[in-house]
C-alpha cells in the first residue's frame, strides 16, 4: 500500500476524524484512503496524535501493542507499537472478594463490557505501571533503573483490544499505529503491594481462564517473559519512544506493557479471570 511523500496538518486531522467516525459507529474500513494514508511510522504517530482532539479526550495512558514475537508476526510488524489510552477507555476492576474457587467462577466480580462491534474478541491480561514523575523526552535514552525510579505503583490489567481495519494483520504498521496501536477497552486494578519491586516479573506467573454458562472453556497461563523479554523493558521502550517523538510521559499516566499470554478469546456472555498472585486478581464479564 502507498501513501502521498507528504501530509499536511489537514490530511493528518481529516485521517484521525475518519478513524474516530468508524470507532464511534463500531464499522470499519479497508484502508485509509490514499491521500489519508500515512508512509512511515512517524506519520502514524502524527495522525494518532490528532485522535485526542478530534474525540475530545484526554490522554490517561499508553500501551504498547506487539510485544511478543508472536504478535508481532501475526499483524506484520517490525517491532512494538505505541498508543494512547484515552478518557472514556477505561473500565473499573470490580472486584469480588468472596470469589475464591476458580473452578466455579460464574458469580459477581468483574465490569461487564459488550463485545458489540468489536472483531478481535480477545482479552490479553498485561502489567501496567503508573507514574509518580514525569519523564520529558531527552538526547539520552532512558535506562530500566531510571525508568522504574519514576514508577510509583505496579497494577495488574486486562486489555480488550480491537481495530477499525477490516483485515487488521494486512495494513502495516503505519496505518495500525495511526489507527491508536488497537487500542480499545481497558482494566486497571487495584495496586499491587509495593514489594513488587522485589519480584523477578520475567518469571511471575499469570493464569488467565473463560468461563462460559456451560463452565470453564480456556485455561491458560502465561509470563513477562512474554513481554519483550521482561515487562521491565518493555516499559523503558515505550518512554524511550515517546522520548524519540518529544511526547513527556507525565505523572498519573500509566503504561499497560503487553499481553503476558496468548491473548484470551471471547465471546458475548463470557467470563475472564486472571490470577496475578500475590500481584492481585482481575475480571471482566462480556454481556450476552
Amino acid at each position: 500500500m502507498q501513501a502521498s511523500p507528504s501530509m499536511t496538518h489537514d490530511q493528518r486531522q481529516q485521517a484521525a476524524r475518519l478513524l474516530w467516525t468508524h470507532w464511534q459507529a463500531g464499522t470499519t474500513l479497508e484502508a485509509l484512503p490514499t491521500e489519508l494514508r500515512p508512509m512511515s511510522r512517524s506519520e502514524g504517530y502524527a495522525i494518532q496524535a490528532q485522535l485526542p482532539a478530534v474525540g475530545a479526550r484526554t490522554v490517561v495512558g499508553w500501551k504498547i501493542a506487539a510485544t511478543s514475537a508472536a504478535g508481532q508476526a501475526h499483524i506484520r510488524v517490525s517491532g512494538p507499537l505505541a498508543g494512547r489510552l484515552l478518557s472514556g477507555q477505561i473500565d473499573p476492576n470490580v472486584e469480588n472478594d468472596n470469589d475464591n474457587d476458580s473452578d466455579n467462577d460464574n458469580d459477581g466480580g468483574g465490569a461487564t463490557l459488550t463485545l458489540a462491534g468489536n472483531r478481535m474478541r480477545v482479552v490479553e491480561p498485561e502489567f501496567a505501571f503508573r507514574f509518580g514523575t514525569d519523564l520529558a523526552p531527552r538526547a539520552e535514552p532512558y535506562s530500566v533503573p531510571q525508568v522504574l525510579d519514576a514508577v510509583d505503583t505496579l497494577h495488574p490489567a486486562l486489555e480488550i483490544p480491537d481495530s477499525r481495519y477490516a483485515v487488521f494483520t494486512q495494513v502495516g504498521e503505519a496505518q495500525l499505529i495511526a489507527d491508536n496501536a488497537c487500542a480499545h477497552r481497558f482494566i486497571l486494578g487495584a495496586a499491587a503491594p509495593a514489594a513488587w519491586r522485589g519480584i523477578d516479573l520475567r518469571t511471575h506467573r499469570v493464569h488467565g481462564e473463560v468461563f462460559n454458562a456451560l463452565g470453564r472453556r480456556i485455561s491458560r497461563e502465561g509470563d513477562g517473559s512474554v513481554v519483550l523479554g521482561d515487562p521491565r523493558m518493555a516499559l523503558a521502550w515505550l518512554v524511550n519512544e515517546l522520548s524519540g517523538l518529544g511526547i513527556t510521559l507525565t505523572a498519573g499516566q500509566f503504561v499497560t506493557t503487553g499481553t503476558c499470554m496468548v491473548p484470551l478469546e471471547v465471546a458475548p456472555g463470557d467470563k475472564v479471570r486472571a490470577d496475578y498472585g500475590v500481584l492481585g486478581r482481575m475480571a471482566v464479564n462480556f454481556s450476552a
